[in-house]
């Protein structure tokens, strides 16, 4: 017995006579509290897996219809949330790590197979994953949380930025309502002065002096500046709104193809309070390609590291932002003239719970995020020089994911 519950376990193998035996040790051992399903096949195994039910997958990975680890790649992108161990007949100590990497649960030679190790082994695997899970979610829960603690420390910055465009939309629209006004009495004289000029009075006279009277002529001009203005303020209370709501959005497995200037763009746009009473900043970027990457969580990530280097900077200072592409890789660094962070605690930046700040300024969970989003979640790479009395300068490589 490997569990309290029924388990459904499916083998996908093409040998005949292996397959029997498993499903021969499986039910002996296994009893009424498993249920074994086959597939010679890994479309086959794959059908069975989208119909559901599936608790945990014995998989060859040499098989009609694919071989090697790209078995088990498709296996894991049609479904991540099922153990995978994997069976096979070589050992390659190599190909038991990879696959190991890749996401399965375990790896067994198919010629040391015997019942209470495949059932050990099996009960292990679903624990294991299980774990996993949780682990995951609260990950995604410790993420949402520090992403919800710098919304609030941008909370009133962004009030800021959008109170500053509504105010002179609302100072545009007032001279609008009186410009407004002033044409409409000048184009109530013209109405009446156009009869009186059939009777060959001085209408014309009267009509340019009241013209210059009421600044006709200015407002004119300054009525399209007026309005162009007051449709620029919108927009920037759009896109700052917008920013701000995407960013908080849990969308946390979100993958698209974006330009990763464009996230840096519009994180710049949502923490420009934070920066701009005391930093020049400088925007030195390179033209990059789309890569699969997951915006809102890359995002985060610009958000923490421009506002640590905003924080580190007392009085005036300049952050520098450059991206570029170099053997396919996207690079980014921020480069602020700060503080600088002391030699004996840079090791420790990325670890969680670990900050610099004052009680209560900081969770100190904001590079231990981005270090698990950057290298975790993106495949990349994320470090840090800095120098005391100097700055800091942190650096990220992701890899170009095409299409």
């Amino acid at each position: 017995m490997i569990t309290t519950k029924t388990i459904t376990i499916l083998m996908i193998e093409d040998e005949r006579l292996t397959a029997d035996l498993m499903i021969k040790i499986l039910t002996m051992y296994g009893g009424d509290q498993v249920v074994v399903l086959h597939a010679d096949t890994l479309a086959g195994g794959l059908q069975i897996v989208a119909d559901g039910g599936v608790d945990l997958v014995l998989l060859d990975l040499n098989l009609p219809d694919s071989a090697g680890l790209s078995t088990l790649r498709k296996l894991h992108d049609a479904t991540s949330d099922i153990a995978i161990i994997v069976l096979t007949g070589m050992r390659d100590e190599s190909l038991a790590i990879q696959a190991l990497q890749m996401g399965a649960q375990d790896y067994l030679m198919k010629g040391d197979i015997n019942g209470p190790f495949l059932l050990k082994t099996l009960r292990y695997s679903l624990e294991r994953k299980q774990f996993q899970e949780e682990l995951k979610k609260h990950q995604a829960q410790m993420i949402q949380y520090e992403k919800m603690a710098s919304i609030g420390q941008l909370a009133a910055g962004v009030a800021h930025e959008i109170n500053n465009p509504i105010g002179f939309i609302s100072s545009n629209l007032s001279s609008l309502d009186k410009y407004v006004e002033r044409l409409l009495e000048f184009i109530e004289l013209l109405s009446a002065q156009s009869v009186q000029s059939s009777n060959g009075g001085g209408a014309g006279e009267v009509i340019a002096a009241k013209r210059r009277e009421l600044k006709i002529d200015f407002i004119s001009n300054d009525i399209k500046t007026l309005i162009a203005e007051s449709l620029q303020g919108t927009e920037r209370v759009k896109h700052i709104v917008q920013d701000l709501k995407n960013f908080s959005r849990d969308e946390q497995d979100t993958a698209t193809f974006e330009d990763i200037n464009d996230i840096l763009e519009s994180t710049l746009n949502m923490v420009w309070n934070e920066l701009k009473y005391k930093v020049t900043l400088k925007k030195e970027f390179g033209s990059l390609p789309k890569t699969r990457c997951n915006p809102m969580q890359l995002s985060q990530v610009f958000v923490n590291l421009l506002v640590n280097a905003a924080h580190s900077i007392a009085h005036q200072g300049d952050i520098i932002v450059k991206t570029w592409q170099e053997s396919g890789g996207i690079y980014v660094t921020i480069t602020d003239t700060g503080c600088g962070i002391p030699e004996n605690i840079l090791p420790r930046v990325f670890d969680p719970f670990f900050t610099t700040k004052e009680v209560g300024k900081g969770t100190g969970l904001g590079l231990s995020i981005a270090y698990e989003i950057i290298t975790k979640k993106h495949n990349g790479e994320i470090t840090v020089a800095s120098k005391v009395g100097k700055g800091s300068t942190f650096s990220i490589k992701i890899p170009v994911v095409e299409e």
